[in-house]
């Protein structure tokens, strides 16, 4: 039976699939590993064997170089525990390596330190003369951040801090910080792979500090605050209905606040998830009033592939 990829495996995967060039900085600056000047990566299939099988299908395939002549392939693998097999890793390089024609780098991220050592440690292929090492990369070797401005800089890199080295109050103010400050339009997803990537007392405590600033975040801390958020509407509608002196203030008030908080936080999924919303579709969530119907925006919005599917 395989094992169903966690949370974190899969928000791994898409911090390399956002941006291809975050492995060769890993490798050449974390790791020392000497690979070919190119500002050319790109994402590969990640089935690169010619036979049926299910078993060399690594997590993520890069190549560095033009297409028709790459200069280095990189294998990613996320790892957990240490179930992997040496050997399977081998395979990868050695497939990639008769496929492309070119050196193979093989990097094993790993949350755990102990799993990272086990992984780094050279191993006979099988095959005489073939003597294999992957790259493990484990919580020593992520950089401690806590300068916001560098964390700023390399969004990736502080995700992945917070989850290595999330459990130290510097490292989550640091990142938290760097979010707020940065132009980055993207600042939403990143809190939300550092969650989903964070063990539970980190993600504790990514909630605590957020609670102390005014930076809007989509998380299932956000969802629980945009219930909360209903509440404050309530609140400032039946203020707005008692300075009016009317009843039907009131329940516009009400209904308002909730409208308001309900195309919020819509907006706030969408941006969280890396959606451009036009102005047209700003306009058509910000103006309803329809509760119900904001209410199956928003569960829309966290599973919505395009923007079409948000509204039909």
């Amino acid at each position: 039976m395989s094992i169903m990829p966690s949370p974190r495996h899969d928000t791994l995967i898409k911090l390399f699939n956002d941006r291809p060039s975050l492995v060769v900085e890993i490798l050449r600056d974390l790791m020392d590993v000497n690979l070919p000047d190119t500002p050319l990566v790109r994402i590969e299939k990640t089935t690169f064997n010619t036979r049926p099988s299910d078993d060399i299908e690594a997590d993520l395939v890069m190549t560095l170089g033009p297409p028709q002549n790459p200069a280095h392939g990189v294998i990613v693998e996320i790892q957990q525990d240490k179930s992997k097999d040496h050997q399977q890793l081998a395979r990868y390089a050695a497939s990639l390596w008769l496929m492309l024609k070119c050196d193979v780098t093989v990097l094993v991220i790993c949350p755990e330190q102990g799993v990272a050592d086990h992984y780094a440690r050279p191993i006979d292929s099988g095959l005489t003369g073939y003597r294999f090492q992957a790259r493990a990369l484990g919580p020593d070797g992520i950089p401690v951040l806590t300068d916001p401005r560098q964390a700023a800089a390399q969004l990736e890199l502080a995700a992945m801090s917070v989850m290595m080295h999330g459990r130290s109050r510097k490292v989550v103010e640091t990142f938290t910080t760097a979010l707020a400050d940065t132009d980055n339009d993207h600042a939403p997803k990143y809190y939300e792979y550092a969650y989903s990537m964070a063990a539970p007392e980190i993600r504790r405590l990514m909630e605590e500090i957020m609670t102390s600033t005014d930076w809007p975040v989509y998380s299932p801390f956000a969802r629980e605050h945009y219930g909360r958020g209903l509440e404050e509407g309530q609140i400032k509608g039946k203020a707005q209905g008692r300075a009016e002196g009317k009843a039907e203030g009131k329940a516009e008030g009400r209904i308002e606040g909730k409208a308001e908080e309900g195309a919020k936080s819509i907006l706030l999924v969408l941006t969280a998830r890396g959606f451009h919303v036009p102005e047209d579709a700003r306009v058509r969530i910000t103006s309803c009033t329809d509760l119900a119907q904001l209410e199956t925006w928003l569960t829309r919005a966290a599973t919505a592939r395009t923007l079409d599917d948000l509204f039909t």
